[in-house]
């Protein structure tokens, strides 16, 4: 028996003997990221004896149309198929196991199991939770007779849900202290690469040549810089980001949570004398009941000067059980909050303008820089991570969407300041700041530091 994998071209086979601990395919629609995703499983399983893969879609349905259906043909007469459990059996023990998470639950049922390899196909259309929690189970099985270091496989495209984890890892390499940098690697394909669509579909090319700019940015050269769905499209990293200074006395300093026994998300906001917001401090902690709650927050506030906490008006509701609200715990416990708005159309769009970039003079140079109404400190990890992933609701894009939830606490909490606080913007619309700017130059490319001494 024999199994025909075609001609594959210098980047699909740069994938198949990639050996890193992650290694992620793609940057563009039409680079040939399925199909190399299947031939690496069945190779590896043809290969390997005993070795257990696992290949995941977001939904059944693509699972079905892209792999399912794919491999049944490929590996006729070479692996059985069983339906009911979605697996390819090989004669030498070894396995391939398809599955789908349609959201951020379905993750729960692979702990505890154990695959030597992991494929994540359309690697964006899942959150840095689901990804995470799926490095638990990419350990040997003790299945296998012969050496093999674990790993997994991504293939992708720019835009979806998690555009911002896949970027940091594959595109910016921006490393945490437990990550290794050597255990990334991205191999970038484009539709340009793939002489089989090139030779027999060249429609293909130009009917992504024909997308809207930023979406052909993306679809057709790999752009990870812009990205289909984002809500805050103002957010840029270098802009909205500074180091840690001390905060002025003099500037008066707010607290808005957002409380949930899942996530209890809270912000620490200071204004300046010009109204301009930094955020400098944020908790996010999860399975806290409201009294553990009060006691984390009371602990971060310390002996800070707090004028007002603000939280959403669901917490002033009574507990059908205790007949007391989540208000009236924070009281007893000594937290006094400050019921704020929750339009969340106009809540969004109001978090839209305290980041919306604009350009103005250096005060010192007479230089013309980018600035914003809103900064957040480096050290607020999570609401870094979590406000550039939101997308826009399928239904209402003036909302968010509320899936995946983990992604939407703290972004909630900074939602709740800002609807209390106007930003300045409008005002210095007023006072003839420069406003007008191309889409090109809304992504601030000067020097940080010189923005931060301004400020």
């Amino acid at each position: 028996m024999k199994l025909n994998i075609g001609e594959l071209y210098p980047k699909q086979i740069e994938f198949c003997k990639a050996t890193n601990k992650y290694i992620c395919y793609g940057g563009a629609r039409g680079g040939g990221k399925s199909y190399v995703s299947r031939i690496k499983m069945m190779l590896l399983a043809l290969n390997y004896p005993g070795i257990q893969i696992l290949l995941l879609r977001r939904t059944l349905k693509e699972l079905r149309e892209n792999h399912i259906m794919q491999l049944q043909k490929l590996l006729n007469g070479i692996a059985q198929y069983k339906e009911s459990t979605k697996e390819f059996l090989f004669p030498n023990g070894s396995r391939i196991v398809l599955g789908y998470m349609d959201n951020e639950k379905d993750v729960i049922q692979y702990q505890g199991q154990a695959y030597e390899v992991i494929v994540l196909e359309e690697a964006t259309h899942f959150t840095e939770f689901q990804f995470q929690t799926l490095t638990e189970s990419n350990r040997l099985s003790g299945n296998m007779t012969e050496k093999f270091e674990p790993r997994m496989y991504f293939t992708c495209n720019p835009g979806g849900v998690g555009h911002m984890w896949v970027k940091r890892l594959f595109i910016d390499r921006q490393y945490r202290p437990t990550e290794n940098p050597e255990d990334y690697k991205f191999i970038p394909s484009l539709v340009f690469e793939n002489k089989y669509l090139m030779e027999n579909d060249p429609g293909y090319v130009k009917a992504l040549e024909n997308l809207p700019e930023d979406r052909r940015k993306a679809m057709l050269y790999g752009d990870w810089n812009v990205f289909e769905g984002q809500y805050f499209t103002e957010w840029n990293t270098e802009l909205h980001v500074i180091e840690p200074f001390k905060i002025p006395d003099t500037w008066n300093k707010y607290v808005a949570i957002d409380y949930g026994l899942d996530m209890f998300a809270a912000v620490f906001v200071a204004i300046d004398t010009r109204g301009k917001a930094y955020v400098y401090k944020e908790i996010y902690k999860p399975d806290l009941i409201v009294s553990d709650a009060c006691q984390v927050l009371k602990s971060v506030m310390g002996k800070e000067k707090i004028r007002a906490i603000f939280a959403p008006p669901d917490l002033w509701n009574r507990n059908r059980d205790s007949g007391m609200s989540t208000f009236e715990v924070f009281y007893k416990n000594g937290v006094f909050l400050t019921k704020a708005g929750n339009k969340r159309e106009h809540g969004w769009l109001t978090v839209k303008e305290w980041l919306k970039p604009y350009k103005r003079k250096n005060e010192h140079t007479g230089d013309i820089i980018m600035d914003s109404d809103l900064k957040i400190f480096s050290i607020c990890h999570n609401l870094i991570r979590c406000l550039p992933e939101l997308q826009h609701d399928e239904k209402n894009p003036n909302d968010v969407a509320t899936e995946p939830h983990e992604i939407t606490h703290i972004p909630d909490a900074l939602r709740y300041f800002c609807v209390q606080h106007t930003s300045p913007t409008v005002e210095r619309q007023q006072r003839n700041y420069i406003t007008n700017f191309t889409h090109e130059e809304e992504r601030y490319s000067g020097d940080i530091g010189q923005l931060i001494t301004v400020l």
